[in-house]
């Protein structure tokens, strides 16, 4: 199994604040979606809140404390080993997020769909620092700011050397 986290950042690690995105980027949410479509994706449950429903066409695994969550369209469990396990046989599966999900997954992590936006922001949730010892680049592509997006952002792919 492939475990791979799927994440925007700032330049400054920001993810988000207040439990919302920093910012607005279709064609980051279009390619979040193609990625994604049709596989596993794991993530916290205050993520889960931030998106209200289980997302379409993928199998949504929710990761939290609470021992008597129940989620209609989500699996529920308590670790991302957990999560994990139940998804064993699933390919590849995408960690989605939040900050807190990300830190604990990392060290799992195989490969990362990475956004980067290119300004910083002020937030509250933030990606782990990405040490580039440990990861290579084998993708990388840059668009510029657009009729639909006023700020710049890379899209890349790391993989685990």
């Amino acid at each position: 199994m492939i475990v791979t986290a799927v994440v925007a950042i700032a330049e400054n690690n920001a993810i988000g604040k207040d439990n919302e995105l920093l910012w607005y980027l279709p064609k980051d949410l279009k390619h979040f979606k193609e990625i994604t479509k049709g596989h596993t994706i794991i993530m916290g449950r205050k993520t889960f809140d931030s998106i209200k429903k289980p997302l379409p066409d993928r199998r949504n695994i929710v990761v939290t404390r609470a021992q008597d969550l129940k989620i209609a369209g989500a699996e529920v469990v308590n670790s991302i080993e957990g999560a994990l396990k139940i998804a064993e046989g699933d390919g590849e599966v995408f960690i989605i997020g939040g900050a807190e999900i990300y830190k604990i997954a990392m060290s799992k992590t195989d490969k990362i769909y990475l956004t980067t936006v290119h300004q910083s922001f002020e937030g509250d949730a933030y990606f782990p620092q990405i040490n580039m010892d440990l990861w290579r680049e084998t993708a990388s592509e840059t668009h510029l700011p657009d009729e639909k997006h006023n700020i710049s952002f890379t899209f890349s792919t790391l993989e685990r050397k």
